[in-house]
């Protein structure tokens, strides 16, 4: 049967509809693929393409032959072994060479013997086209480290620009900016995050001007903009939905004149995906996609980054707007009302403790499916490889194949630069 029309998609945001649809999507979703280039060049030590082997494979050949009858190799011993090819029902047989067999036609490690074989059946390959590179970007004209995310800075403008060509020229074409606004610039409205000569706005227009074919994302919500540290708009302490959503299409609109070619809002507001579509047609930014933090959780992992940009909640958590870690099907709910009101692309954020959540949208949506490998999943792992308990470039890249091999199209990580480096070192490209 053929799959259904993707209008049947979400007739209706109940959640029976939306447990209907994923059950008979899920039914026809087939392996997520991607094709190795034709004549790959992949050396045997890719951490990428090769994965690890046992130490049989990989360490010293012994000298000599094994005698695959294993005859007589028991008979030198006090006691009696069992042999697992005697008896009334053998464990083994044996072949016409009279050498021990397991009589099984189906064999999987036919298709793992040699690296040219697991790279021809290989089923998921990352490359740096489906990376989205996250930079930290202040007014100051150098550059500050950010000590709970060893290896990422916050950039200065120039700086910023020398960054985004490095990556550029590895592979790396798209962009997401996050900005440290100075306190003083910071309000309950957010006023400072939909100014033009804001530094968002002047990021954009210098990496468009440097780079027109890259693509630049930004990130739609109140909490750098805040005095409250919140997403939204704060009244008593409630988070205000629609007020906020109202202060998110003039952010959303502004970076979109800036020449912003996709616009994420991140804030996890009821409604905004809809409202901020129709303020950028509105506005003739018909050509600019949304990319919905469509399954954002309230999550533990995003400690560094709110170092990184001075952004921790004043008061209390943001339980109320984020979604509860023990729902998953929740997601759908939220994934059927960003499909009806325009989202081009769905996130789930975090990335690697949810790769379930992932899967759900995969089997439940025809729209591109991002992953952000969040924070505190990249400090837990720069902590583990100082400790000299990782290997950082193999424990990286094979977390990042696992992202395109839960249905992520799109990962958001810290890592993308230095992975598209590692892969360019293994001959992917």
């Amino acid at each position: 049967l053929p799959p259904p029309h993707p209008s049947a998609i979400f007739p209706s945001f109940s959640l029976f509809t939306m447990k209907f649809a994923s059950v008979i999507l899920a039914t026809f979703a087939g392996v997520a693929c991607a094709f190795a280039p034709s004549t790959p060049a992949f050396s045997r030590s890719s951490a990428l393409y090769s994965a690890v082997e046992d130490e049989v494979s990989t360490g010293p050949v012994a000298a000599g032959s094994i005698d695959r009858s294993l005859s007589g190799t028991d008979s030198s011993l006090s006691y009696d072994a069992f042999d697992p090819t005697s008896g009334d029902s053998p464990a083994l047989k044996r072949n016409n060479a009279d050498e021990v067999w397991v009589s099984q036609r189906a064999r999987p490690r036919r298709n793992r013997k040699s690296a040219a074989v697991r790279g021809m059946v290989r089923e998921n390959i990352v490359t740096p086209a489906n990376f989205i590179y996250p930079l930290f970007i202040h007014e100051e004209d150098f550059n500050t480290e950010i000590p709970s995310m060893p290896g990422c800075e916050r950039h200065s403008l120039p700086n910023m620009l020398k960054e985004v060509g490095e990556a550029y020229d590895l592979g790396v074409k798209t962009f997401v900016l996050f900005p440290k606004v100075p306190d003083e610039l910071k309000t309950n409205l957010g006023v400072e995050a939909y100014n033009p000569d804001g530094i968002v706005h002047r990021a954009i227009r210098m990496i468009k001007e440097a780079y027109p074919d890259s693509v630049v994302c930004t990130d739609v919500a109140l909490d750098p903009y805040s005095d409250q540290g919140h997403d939204g708009v704060v009244e008593d302490g409630k988070i205000l939905n629609d007020v906020t959503i109202n202060q998110l299409c003039k952010q959303a609109v502004s970076q979109a004149r800036a020449g912003a070619d996709v616009v994420a809002p991140s804030d996890m507001m009821d409604g905004r995906v809809g409202a901020i579509r129709d303020a950028l047609d509105a506005e003739g930014f018909t050509d600019v996609s949304i990319l919905a933090y469509t399954a954002k959780y309230a999550s533990a992992y995003y400690g560094p980054f709110r170092d990184a940009l001075d952004s921790h909640p004043g008061f209390g958590d943001k339980k109320t707007y984020q979604q509860d870690p023990a729902n998953g099907r929740e997601a759908l709910i939220e994934a059927a009302l960003d499909a009806a009101e325009g989202a081009d692309m769905l996130m789930v954020k975090p990335g690697m403790p949810y790769l379930d959540v992932i899967r759900r949208l995969k089997d439940a949506t025809p729209l591109p499916v991002a992953a952000y490998h969040v924070s505190g999943e990249y400090a837990m792992i720069k902590a583990a490889c100082e400790k000299g308990w990782l290997e950082e470039k193999d424990v990286v890249l094979e977390t990042l194949t696992c992202f395109k091999r839960a249905g992520a199209d799109i990962i958001l990580t810290y890592y993308a630069k230095q992975a598209a480096q590692w892969m360019k070192d293994d001959g992917l490209y």
